[in-house]
């Protein structure tokens, strides 16, 4: 197996040697920006692993993460989801992250996943984060695909909203969307510089050259970034939710699986997290009380102890 690379030291700038940025057309002819990286010459295959990240996101956010399960052996693939990064926009205003239904994505996941399972060797390991942990959750439940294990990180399984219960923030999603606004942003994203804390940097990780990695790629590659939600997006999202957390459809997922997420995420809603592992008859829940949302892009301390956890999960459970 090759050696680790040192990607700390600026990798997460550049992609790596060895992983192919192409194309995979969906069952309608659309073209989702898929990225590939088979497992490393010269060493024990591990297997495969499929990674999938949260709204907004892109390929380029997750080097450091992806480099850490290809330097153990995985061949690693995934996409950008349809409607943001590298995957087209459904809106003329390319800023605004929409949707109608998240039933797309699913049937997009759904696609990719059975072409991967029958052309990749095993075992095969599902790995989400945010919105792409919700969307892998509801594949799971929905679709039941053979895979032999999953890591949620921080699922949307319900958004923080505060002390707004989940069906007033659909119903107020829905009056939005009612009154025309389906297509439009529902709040303004600042994204701040980078070189100290803003609000968003806050809410997804406490390390500022994590974040600021994020805001170089978003600038020398603006055709991959994306703004705040539309209320379209924010009404899809909580009827998925509501859907995902039906009587019956958790309790279906046969799936080992581990959760992580933090208690006090300010973008998704730790209490459905927890009440969505309590139903599933095989999922292990593990809280990072000091982390932000995204844990694969915290501190070095943060985001070793995920990764650690999540390779002795994959070590029982995807052998």
């Amino acid at each position: 197996m090759d050696a680790p690379r040192n990607i700390d030291s600026g990798g997460r700038r550049s992609l790596p040697v060895g992983m192919r940025i192409d194309s995979w057309r969906a069952s309608d002819g659309w073209a989702l920006r898929r990225f590939d990286w088979p497992a490393p010459a010269g060493g024990a295959a591990r297997g495969s692993l499929l990674f999938q990240s949260g709204r907004g996101d892109f390929i380029e956010k997750y080097l450091q993460a992806i480099g850490h399960w290809h330097d153990r052996g995985w061949a690693v693939t995934g996409f950008d989801w349809r409607g943001q990064g590298g995957s087209g926009r459904f809106l003329a205003d390319p800023a605004v992250g929409h949707a109608e239904s998240f039933d797309r994505w699913v049937d997009d996941l759904d696609g990719f996943v059975a072409a991967w399972l029958a052309g990749t060797p095993g075992p095969h390991v599902l790995v989400g984060h945010s919105m792409g942990g919700h969307l892998l959750l509801r594949l799971l439940a929905e679709r039941h695909p053979q895979v032999d294990a999953a890591v949620l990180l921080a699922p949307m399984l319900g958004y923080a909203a505060g002390p707004l219960p989940a069906w007033a923030v659909r119903w107020i999603a829905g009056a939005a969307c009612r009154l025309g606004l389906a297509g439009r942003a529902a709040w303004t994203e600042r994204l701040g510089d980078g070189d100290g804390p803003s609000h968003r940097q806050r809410n997804l990780t406490h390390d500022l050259a994590q974040y600021a990695d994020e805001l170089w790629w978003r600038d020398r590659h603006p055709e991959l970034a994306l703004g705040a939600p539309s209320w379209g997006w924010l009404r899809a999202g909580a009827e998925s939710m509501a859907a995902l957390a039906a009587p019956g459809m958790l309790e279906g997922v046969a799936t080992p699986t581990l959760i992580l997420g933090t208690p006090t995420d300010r973008l998704v809603d730790a209490r459905a997290i927890a009440r969505a592992a309590a139903r599933m008859p095989d999922a292990e829940l593990r809280w990072f009380p000091a982390a932000a949302h995204e844990l694969l892009r915290e501190r070095d301390d943060i985001r070793r102890a995920a990764l650690g956890m999540i390779d002795a999960f994959l070590a029982e459970h995807a052998r």
